[in-house]
């Protein structure tokens, strides 16, 4: 090791690790690791570094990574201003459970505690967001901080720091003694398919066995369990709720998937958790509890990986700790055979009315595009192994109506942060781990504007590098904060514009300045043809999208205060008042007439 510095053990420790995709961003006070970054690659090694165009961005893809791949994510950061910025990523990270190892720069030891430059206490800065945080303070410490590092973030799926002093860096790697006080760390995680006691499992099978209107609820921590969440509810004749996280876990044509609850869930997701007699939580941390069946309605099971999650939002008769696969594998055989289908047959039945109400709000007028249309036409058109992202805002809302991810499709978002500009580094990220699969990132205007219009350079920089060329940047277009403004009519307040408005600009320009395809769409008879041209381009595209900003993403169950506040606004003047009633009135009208037309279908039918 005489010739190997800190900074070359950590970046083959990491390798040695199975990581090998790396998000980063240079500065001074990680410039000994750059240095290193650099003799590694020029030697071969097997990893690559990416450099996205800011800290917050690399977190935010070493999030992503982690999602997509199921892998350990990594990013890099210098010391001060750089480490700062890595916070949100990896708060994402944290509150999404993702592990994600962070390596940062700090200033030289001696300077600590002497308000040097760009030198501030980076373990106090990190204590809340991460499971593990740890300066390399001397050569021999440097395996145990990292080996704790990955595995910690593996184990316990929350983001950990190693923070090297600038010094540190470049001093030459010494290999840990047989002394006291120093640990010899080795590489390897332990399997996480942990299964409950056979008794708990009997227990949880009887109460799943008594029901007769099972509603299971599944979250992204079910990824992987597919077939047995869908043997369990054919088993309980249950029907099946994704949180938005755990969207793809389940297929979206499966007819008793009623896709998601609460604002932007379906109007069968509702009905389920108000009539269900039992409810099977998995692999879901669901923070809405408003949404879930009143206290003493239902009787509940939960699996979950991390007791904490247990009896969190509803309390539950039988908590299993447990992995959802390993369990629900588990669990399987104890289940009886549910004969009367008639419960859920109704989920069936609402989903298909769902589906229609839908489709006609989708087709109601709009000035000048519905976003509903657009989300909908995108549905009707995803390949088979297509990923997709949706911001926070109205995204969301538009994403988890319309979009029915199938098999082999993945989608993904910021979950309990729901931090604006996401989509575009999980869209970048999903693309680098995945670069023969098409990816549509679905992102606001005011998001895009935020950081995501910087991320198209690195698409620029790379995209000839990828399998399949297909990059889809979809901007709903409306010059409007637009979750925010209704947010504000909900509250009872009116739109105020000073805040809410966003500078207009011609985004398709701005994808053809930077080499790629850019596809303007300004009226609704363009959308569809859009979408073609940009699935068939050979290039990324900026599909410019003229959305309403005055479509109102009416949850399925809208609560009478919500429907207060908004007609407070009206009665204050907001400044969009007519085209708000009018929207509305529409999309109310909307779900009135599907519903009409699918009772008089049904009554024909008999």
């Amino acid at each position: 090791m005489s010739n190997e510095t800190v900074s070359d053990f950590v970046i083959d420790r990491l390798i040695e690790w199975d990581l090998h995709q790396w998000y980063g961003f240079p500065g001074d006070g990680i410039g000994g690791f750059d240095g290193a970054l650099e003799r590694a690659e020029r030697a071969g090694k097997n990893f690559r570094y990416i450099r996205p165009t800011h800290e917050e961005i690399a977190a935010f893809m070493a999030c992503a990574h982690a999602k997509f791949t199921g892998q350990v994510g990594v990013c890099i950061a210098t010391s001060g201003p750089g480490a700062v910025h890595l916070l949100n990523g990896l708060y994402d990270a944290k509150m999404d459970n993702q592990p994600v190892v962070a390596v940062v720069g700090q200033q030289g030891r001696v300077s600590l505690g002497s308000e040097a430059q760009q030198e501030m206490n980076l373990e106090r800065l990190f204590a809340d967001v991460a499971g593990f945080v740890q300066t390399v303070t001397t050569p021999m410490q440097a395996q145990m901080v990292v080996d704790r590092a990955v595995r910690i973030a593996h184990a316990w799926r929350c983001p950990a720091v190693v923070i090297l002093p600038a010094d540190v860096q470049n001093l030459p790697m010494e290999a840990p003694q047989v002394e006291h006080w120093v640990s010899r760390t080795g590489v390897g995680h332990a399997s996480t398919a942990l299964t409950p006691p056979r008794d708990e499992l009997r227990r949880a099978a009887e109460v799943l066995n008594a029901g007769r209107k099972v509603a299971m609820l599944v979250g992204e921590g079910a990824r992987g369990a597919t077939d047995e969440v869908i043997a369990v509810a054919d088993r309980l004749g249950a029907g099946i709720v994704t949180a938005l996280l755990g969207k793809d876990v389940v297929p979206g044509d499966l007819p008793y998937h009623t896709q998601q609850l609460g604002l932007l869930g379906s109007r069968p997701s509702y009905d389920m958790m108000q009539d269900c007699d039992t409810l099977l939580v998995v692999g879901s941390n669901y923070p809405y509890a408003e949404f879930l069946p009143a206290t003493g309605q239902a009787r509940g099971v939960q699996i979950d990986l991390s007791s904490a999650h247990l009896s969190l939002r509803y309390p539950m008769e039988v908590n299993l700790a447990g992995d959802a696969r390993a369990t629900l594998a588990a669990l399987l055989p104890l289940l009886e055979e549910q004969t009367d289908r008639s419960w859920q047959e109704g989920v069936i039945s609402g989903m298909q009315d769902w589906d229609a109400v839908l489709e006609q709000e989708a087709r109601t007028e709009a000035d000048p595009i519905n976003p509903r249309l657009v989300y909908q036409l995108l549905n009707e058109r995803l390949p088979h192994n297509s990923i997709v992202t949706a911001d926070a805002g109205s995204t969301a809302d538009w994403y988890g109506h319309h979009l029915k991810l199938g098999r082999g499709m993945s989608g993904n978002l910021s979950g309990r942060l729901a931090s604006m500009l996401a989509a575009m580094p999980y869209a970048v990220a999903a693309k680098f781990a995945h670069p023969d699969r098409p990816v549509i990132c679905t992102i606001g205007d005011g998001a895009f504007q935020m950081l995501g219009m910087n991320e198209i350079l690195t698409v620029k920089r790379h995209w000839q590098e990828w399998a399949d060329p297909r990059f889809i940047v979809l901007v709903l277009h409306n010059d409007d904060l637009n979750q925010v403004s209704w947010e504000m009519r909900e509250a009872g307040d009116p739109r105020y514009d000073t805040s809410q408005l966003v500078e207009d600009m011609d985004y398709a320009a701005y994808g053809e300045l930077l080499g790629l395809r850019g596809i303007r769409v300004e009226r609704p008879d363009q959308v569809a043809d859009a979408w073609d041209a940009a699935f068939a381009a050979d290039r990324p595209v900026i599909l410019d999208v003229r959305t309403d900003r005055n479509v109102p993403p009416l949850p399925a169950h809208v609560s009478y205060e919500e429907a207060k506040g908004v007609l407070k606004t009206l009665l204050k003047g907001d400044p969009a008042e007519v085209r708000v009633i009018a929207n509305s009135l529409r999309a109310v009208g909307a779900e009135l007439f599907a519903g009409a037309r699918s009772r008089l279908s049904s009554d024909e039918g008999k």
